[in-house]
Formats: C-alpha cells, sequence, structure tokens
C-alpha cells in the first residue's frame, strides 16, 4: 500500500469516526427510532446482499414478501427463502452482536439461517468439495483444500480475536480472510458480509451495505486483494459503504414520519 492510499484510508476513517461521534451523541435512540431504521435496513441490506448474489427479486419485491408476507409470482421458492432466510440471519447478529469476539459456531449459524429451507445438506456445514472461481483475467482462483478447512477456520477465528486494527479494517479483513477460505459450497458471500457486519455491530457501526450496483467494484476490489495480497481498494469499499450508512443513520433521526 502505497503513503498516498494509506493517508486517503486514514482520512477517510478519521471522517467516519467524526460522523459516528455525531451519531453517538443521539444514544440511546429510542424503541420507536430502532424499530423505523431496522425495518428500513432490514430490506435494504436483505435486497443488496441477494441482488449480488444474483437474485431476481426488485427492491420493491424484497419488501413485499418481508413486510407483507406475500408471494411474487412468477419467481422461484428459493428466492423468497433466500430473502426470509437473511431477514432471519439479520435478527441472528443484532442478538449476538452483544457478545464479545466472533465463534465458529457463530459463522456456521449464521450460514445454517442462509441456506435454511434450500440446501438441507450443507446448511451451516463445510464443504466437502474443491471449490474455485474464475477471475476476471480468466484464471481460476482455488480456495483452501476441502481437508484443510477446518484447521483454517480455527486459524481464522483466532487471528480475528487479536486483531487491534480499527474495527471497519478488521471487519473489513475479516470479510475478506473468510471468503477466501470459502468454507461452504454455497453462501460465503453473505454469510461474509454479515460476518462483517457483525463485527461492525458489535463495535456500535450500523451495518454496512455493499449495494448491487457497486458490485464490480466490490468484486474487483476482492480479486484484487486475492491476486497481489494489497487490500487497500477493498478496505476503501467497505469503510465507504460504513461511511454511507452511518450518513444514511442521521438522516433518517432527522425524520420525524419514515
Amino acid at each position: 500500500m502505497s503513503d498516498v492510499q494509506q493517508n486517503a484510508l486514514e482520512l477517510l476513517l478519521t471522517q467516519i469516526d467524526a460522523k459516528k461521534q455525531v451519531l453517538d451523541s443521539l444514544r440511546p435512540l429510542s424503541t420507536q427510532q430502532v424499530a423505523r431504521i431496522k425495518r428500513i435496513y432490514d430490506v435494504d441490506l436483505t435486497f443488496n446482499s441477494n441482488a449480488i448474489e444474483g437474485s431476481t427479486m426488485t427492491f420493491n419485491e424484497t419488501k413485499l414478501v418481508l413486510n407483507e408476507g406475500l408471494t411474487i409470482g412468477g419467481k422461484k421458492l428459493n428466492e423468497h427463502l433466500e430473502i426470509i432466510n437473511h431477514k432471519e440471519a439479520i435478527d441472528f447478529i443484532e442478538e449476538i452482536s452483544v457478545n464479545h469476539g466472533v465463534t465458529l459456531r457463530d459463522i456456521k449459524d449464521i450460514h445454517f439461517l442462509i441456506l435454511k429451507g434450500i440446501d438441507a445438506k450443507y446448511a451451516g456445514v463445510f464443504r466437502d468439495k474443491p471449490v474455485g472461481v474464475r477471475m476476471s483475467d480468466g484464471d481460476i482462483y482455488h480456495f483452501t483444500e476441502p481437508l484443510l478447512i477446518n484447521d483454517a477456520m480455527n486459524d481464522f477465528i483466532q487471528e480475528l480475536a487479536k486483531n487491534t486494527q480499527h474495527c471497519i479494517i478488521k471487519a473489513a479483513k475479516a470479510h475478506f480472510d473468510f471468503v477466501t477460505i470459502h468454507s461452504f459450497i454455497d453462501g460465503n458471500g453473505r454469510t461474509a458480509r454479515l460476518l462483517m457486519n457483525l463485527i461492525l455491530l458489535q463495535y456500535g457501526y450500523p451495518p454496512a451495505i455493499i449495494r448491487v450496483k457497486n458490485r464490480a467494484d466490490y468484486i474487483l476490489a476482492l480479486e484484487k486483494a486475492q491476486n497481489n495480497h494489497d487490500l487497500q481498494s477493498f478496505y476503501m469499499v467497505i469503510a465507504t459503504a460504513v461511511k454511507e450508512s452511518i450518513e444514511d443513520y442521521l438522516v433518517l433521526l432527522d425524520m420525524e414520519v419514515i
């Protein structure tokens, strides 16, 4: 990472921390405020995370499924389950965000909720097959071999506990390290983003939403980190998303009707 890149990241983190101080000054939030913001963010987070993975559900359709319990005609059952499951996973990370640290059980439970009713065999279970992904340059990136996953994940948990970096960098690094191990057969991206947001919530930050419109930048930043071991671009993508969430929170809290 160059000095210029490092300075840009540090400046962004400073700006975020200043905005968080403003948000903290408004706490504790009322029950009504929390409920309003959660209702909006549950839909926004769920829509974007699923859309990044290829769901054809629109934002409004996601909203109807979550808030009205409706079934959308012409859409697959699994796409409905992905919405319902993701909302349950958000509720779960909010519940356990009062705990210190992250356990292997937490990650498996998040993944189980993501694939519940979709893939009974692999929900919450480490994969037993080798997997890879074709990168934008045409090369195939091979993830951790199945027999090495358990050890890799135990190392991951230990390293996460020892990480003393700024919590946004810590959360982004956890996302990157987890998705690079790719411990599950499916649902790794959604699990990684929920894991990242669990860490942010533990430090009092709102969840970061990686929007589907920014999917290309997000994927390219991940690829760059995996190919060159340079996480600068990825840290900037995540930090920018955190900044946007804090700004959204401040706007929402200033509104009487949401």
